[in-house]
């Protein structure tokens, strides 16, 4: 058995960095996410096998760690809820008659978590087993440099740090655990300095090796890199596939809509304004019953600070005049610009000397350089104008009125598929029944969706077959989807009233992150590809494009003034009131009025701080691991660094009085040691054990000063001076 010491501590970390490297690719070659997660999982399987717990603490530390985690990915409700408990059985038992059906494609995504995770489970166990057992880790050395190698070759996973961090840990932990044979074969002294004989040699080598391989000549690859060849037929791949499971995000490829994805918490751009916008990316007119597509290209060209040619707010709706600072991700790879509905300019772009094209059709707007080349826009301002629209001009329009609507728009935006089911009209007649007008009824069917019939669901979502309607499947059978469905249903339903409409695709407002410190009163958010949706746009002809938000759980907050409607139906319940800010989200108003003044806002700082852990709580659990991990190391390894500490401390002790209190630290010292004070024992009888146990004098006399110490309260000047080299010596006995 290996001890528990620093050497084992190493020889743990450098066996965890190598199976550290069949994670790295997995986040980037598949659709796997939380890598984090399972990292920690390992840290926390490597921990309980150094500290050799007992078996019970760790099945149990394990499994509760494995049903918290798989909670916090795939469930919303919290982790003492029943409910997701008796759904997670329930899902676990079908998924094992799934793998006894060999059904491995519908295998779902709490499953497959639950799988990984045992995995890796197996996979610690057996790197303990070859550690400290065998001491032997050629075969996963061996196997990791494999693995990581014809990644390199076959796939786009840059290799190159991984291979020299690869050697580096496997050649540590083959020369400890080389170490720890011959001392164990050859029944040699273990004693610290026959360990160093052999760690600084093996160090030395191991630090030259990768520096020669660093520095040194590489000759030119003998054949081509297959990577280029093995993607070429993927690039000609649609980006959204018919089925399996996607990752969330931007997509251009809307032709097949359908089936599940993950989520992804990578950050695609930040911006700065006066509150939460949603962010246009483009729109789609062509519904074909599978998907969206755009029904043609008319490209213009535009520059910086010109006004943008984008159909606009019409100048009869009221509008406030905003700008928002936009910073992009370095990550994000498309040369389209984000922006909010009512654009009129982009302002201070950066890469500086490019020209925009924006395509009237779908109104996405692309950013060029002067060689006609993509570029990826990295900052840039948008002003923009939010409308504040009047109920009563909204419910104006009934019917479709050349006059106002030209005809040949008009039939682009109530097209539908000839092989539509009759039966989406005949819900959305159902639904509108007693509406008059063309928002009364929008208004009516965005609420339909608020039922509880209707789920949103980003894992069980099914594709439509062959002969299926994407929105037909959605209202009538599954009635369980996310953005898509939703959006997509509702646009289809109010063009079979003959109502124009639009579907859009963009992303959500963000997360809040903190105030800006430039411009007061600005707050700054962050969008991430979780924030990835897709809505609605309906044309009143006297309104221009408005927004509408069918998705369950999303609002759009458009700002729409009731007063003086003139509708007959009770609007106001059913939308959203103007855009909030966050601390007025986060504080009730009444107590924001009156605690304004105030220095200490409780409820201020309560809002703050749960802000604080929701954008920070990765990094404060990976703290508290590491804090743990180190703290337990050193109440390991207490007996090496505690009687260092205490010989510095009383080192420069030089009142007579402290002998006291390093009389009481040496027999805390003993007692870790193992040297325990029997019960009712007195200290000369303790005295005189520990002297027999060491062969020595030195407790009994030093025990003797301080009994002098202990009942006259008084010591001859220097006694200390003395009597320390006593202590010295007993103290040093005591280091492990």
């Amino acid at each position: 058995m290996i001890k528990k010491d620093l050497s084992s501590f190493l020889l743990y970390t450098f066996s965890f960095l190598l199976l550290w490297e069949w994670l790295r690719p997995i986040e980037q070659l598949t659709e796997t996410d939380h890598i984090e997660t399972f990292i920690i999982f390992l840290v926390i399987s490597f921990a309980l096998s150094f500290f050799q717990l007992k078996r019970i603490w760790k099945y149990s530390i394990k499994t509760i760690f494995i049903l918290y985690s798989i909670n916090r990915i795939h469930f919303v409700e919290g982790f003492f809820d029943s409910t997701w408990i008796k759904a997670f059985f329930k899902d676990l038992t079908d998924n094992l008659g799934l793998l006894a059906a060999r059904s491995w494609n519908d295998l779902s995504n709490e499953f497959r978590t639950l799988l990984f995770f045992i995995l890796l489970w197996l996979i610690v166990y057996l790197l303990n087993y070859w550690v400290l057992n065998r001491k032997r880790i050629f075969i996963f050395f061996f196997m990791t440099l494999v693995y990581i190698t014809v990644l390199d070759t076959f796939t786009p996973y840059v290799a190159k740090a991984a291979i020299v961090r690869t050697v580096v840990a496997g050649f540590a932990v083959m020369g400890m655990l080389t170490y720890y044979r011959i001392i164990k074969k050859e029944n040699v002294s273990g004693e610290p300095t026959f360990l160093r004989k052999w760690m600084v040699p093996l160090a030395v080598m191991i630090s030259l090796s990768v520096l020669v391989g660093i520095v040194a000549p590489k000759a030119a690859p003998i054949w081509p890199d297959p990577v280029p060849y093995l993607t070429a037929d993927n690039d000609k791949v649609p980006e959204r596939k018919v089925s399996g499971v996607h990752r969330i995000g931007y997509g251009t490829n809307d032709a097949q809509l359908g089936g599940p994805f993950i989520g992804d918490n990578n950050p695609v751009f930040r911006y700065e304004g006066n509150g939460k916008n949603y962010w246009k990316m483009e729109t789609k007119d062509r519904y074909t019953g599978k998907g969206w597509l755009a029904s043609g290209t008319t490209p213009i060209t535009f520059r910086q600070e010109d006004l943008v040619p984008v159909f606009s707010v019409p100048e009869t709706v009221e509008t406030i005049k905003e700008s928002a600072r936009v910073a992009t991700n370095p990550a994000y790879n498309f040369n389209y610009l984000m922006y909010p509905a009512g654009i009129t300019k982009v302002l201070k772009m950066l890469p500086e000397g490019n020209r925009f094209e924006i395509d009237t059709t779908n109104e996405r707007i692309s950013l060029f350089d002067n060689d006609n080349t993509p570029s990826v826009p990295s900052v840039f301002t948008v002003e923009f104008e939010v409308p504040k629209y009047k109920a009563k001009d909204l419910v104006q329009t009934k019917s479709f009125n050349p006059t106002s609507i030209n005809e040949e728009f008009y039939q682009r935006y109530t097209l539908l598929p000839a092989k539509l089911p009759p039966r989406v009209k005949e819900l959305a007649e159902e639904i509108t029944a007693s509406k008059t007008n063309w928002f009364d009824k929008a208004k009516a069917i965005e609420s339909y969706f608020g039922k509880s019939e209707f789920t949103y669901d980003q894992k069980n979502v099914a594709v439509p077959d062959t002969n299926d309607d994407y929105v037909d499947q959605f209202l009538f059978e599954t009635k369980r989807g996310y953005c898509d469905n939703f959006s997509s249903s509702m646009a289809v339903m109010l063009r079979t009233l003959g109502i124009p409409t639009r579907w859009v695709k963009g992303f959500t407002g963000g997360d809040f992150l903190q105030y800006s410190d430039e411009n007061l009163g600005n707050q700054i958010y962050e969008v991430t590809n979780n924030n990835a949706h897709s809505w609605v746009e309906v044309y009143f002809p006297n309104q221009g494009w408005v927004p509408f938000e069918p998705t369950k759980g999303f609002s759009n907050q458009i700002n729409i003034n009731y007063e003086s409607s003139g509708s007959g139906s009770n609007n106001q319940a059913t939308t959203t009131p103007p855009v909030k800010k966050p601390q007025q989200e986060e504080i009730d108003d009444t107590d924001t009025a009156t605690d304004s003044n105030k220095f200490f806002d409780v409820k201020r700082i309560w809002a703050e701080s749960k802000l604080f852990f929701n954008n920070n709580w990765k990094r404060m659990v990976l703290m508290i691991l590491l804090f743990s991990a180190v703290a337990g190391i050193l109440y390991r390894i207490r007996g090496k660094w505690v009687p260092y500490s205490l010989l510095a401390v009383y080192r420069f002790k030089k009142k007579d009085e402290s002998i006291g209190a390093a009389y009481l630290a040496l027999l805390d010292q003993f007692d870790r040691y193992g040297l325990k004070r029997k019960k009712n024992q007195t200290l000369r009888n303790y005295a005189r054990y520990i002297d027999s146990f060491f062969s020595t004098r030195e407790m009994s006399r030093l025990t003797a000063i301080y009994e002098n110490y202990l009942y006259h309260q008084n010591l001859p000047k220097g006694t200390w001076k003395e009597s320390y080299e006593l202590w010295e010596n007993l103290i040093k006995k005591t280091i492990a």
